[in-house]
């Protein structure tokens, strides 16, 4: 199989990859909005899509903390692409099935640091930027989502604690749609620069471009099929986070949202690759918890939380063994 072949296969399979992160994450910019009825799925993510490609052009951080700053560029073979690509893809059809919404960004991690490792071995991956821009916020994106979550809603509370619910529920459905619109922009801010990073990581490794900087098209191509693929969008997972992990109300949709948002733009701004479902979940069950904390479905939060923890180890060993797969048909 020829080089350019190969590049022209990757790039395929990370727009799919790309694809699939639209409709597996559709559910973290409408999850709240649909929930709360402010706008059908249908006209919802007709929203979220088109906002995810706007969104998509914003920063560039994430990809290139994706496309070199994890593993040494280097060492990164096209099969090693390949295979990360095809470990991530699995595992996030693997959790898309069962209706969870586990992390496409640390799968698409996972799937690279596995793929790479069982290449190389481990001292060309970055630990220590793994730890510092991966692990670290990973952990402390979903905390300060349900921090602010818990604390933007308090605040709403607060400001519209002598008003008619009756009369003010319209209008937050009305606001909703804005606070959803700012939620999907960030999702496209963070999640398209993931599979832009990529494909920028499979043309620096093939020797089609000299300095890891990240083409026009590249951008337009992952932003466009991350917008598709939310307009497919993913009904299990809206399912579980739009009514089963808690009740939502109109006002703490918009909490929600504004949460979710704060932190994600945040992460972006700084290059940190976080799961927007980890933050949108999180962000979810605070803004819920300020009315008890029973109003918080804890057992399907728990079953969310072993899913984030299995996804890393969990796409590393599948892509792993891809790239044994790929390296004895390839060769």
């Amino acid at each position: 199989m020829e080089i350019n072949i190969l590049l022209i296969v990757i790039i395929v399979i990370a727009l799919g990859f790309d694809y699939v992160n639209g409709f597996h994450d559709s559910a973290n910019a409408i999850a709240t909005v649909v929930s709360t009825r402010a706008l059908s799925p249908r006209q919802a993510v007709i929203l979220a899509a088109a906002l995810n490609i706007a969104g998509a052009f914003l920063s560039t951080h994430v990809a290139k903390t994706i496309g070199s700053g994890l593993v040494n560029a280097v060492e990164v073979t096209q099969i090693v692409i390949l295979s990360a690509l095809i470990g991530a893809i699995l595992w996030n059809l693997i959790t898309w099935y069962f209706g969870l919404p586990s992390s496409s960004s640390h799968a698409l991690i996972g799937g690279l640091v596995g793929a790479v490792v069982i290449h190389s071995g481990v001292k060309v991956v970055h630990w220590w930027a793994i730890l510092d821009k991966v692990i670290i916020p990973g952990l402390a994106s979903p905390a300060l989502g349900l921090f602010f979550g818990f604390l933007i809603m308090l605040a709403l509370m607060w400001i519209f604690a002598r008003a008619n619910p009756n009369k003010m529920n319209p209008i937050f459905r009305k606001l909703q749609i804005l606070s959803a619109s700012f939620m999907a922009l960030s999702h496209g801010t963070n999640d398209a620069q993931k599979t832009m990073g990529i494909i920028a990581l499979a043309l620096f490794s093939g020797g089609y471009i000299s300095s890891f900087d990240i083409p026009l098209w590249v951008k337009i191509a992952c932003a466009v099929v991350m917008g598709l693929g939310t307009y497919a969008g993913g009904w299990r997972i809206i399912r579980t986070l739009g009514s089963k992990t808690v009740k939502i109300i109109p006002v703490q949709g918009i909490a929600t949202d504004l949460a979710a948002s704060t932190v994600l733009l945040g992460a972006a701004h700084f290059g940190f690759p976080v799961s927007t479902t980890h933050v949108i979940t999180a962000s979810i069950m605070g803004a819920g918890a300020t009315r008890r904390l029973s109003a918080v479905r804890w057992g399907v939060a728990n079953n969310i939380l072993n899913a984030w923890v299995m996804t890393l180890p969990a796409a590393a060993i599948v892509s792993a063994i891809c790239y044994k797969v790929l390296t004895i048909w390839i060769h």
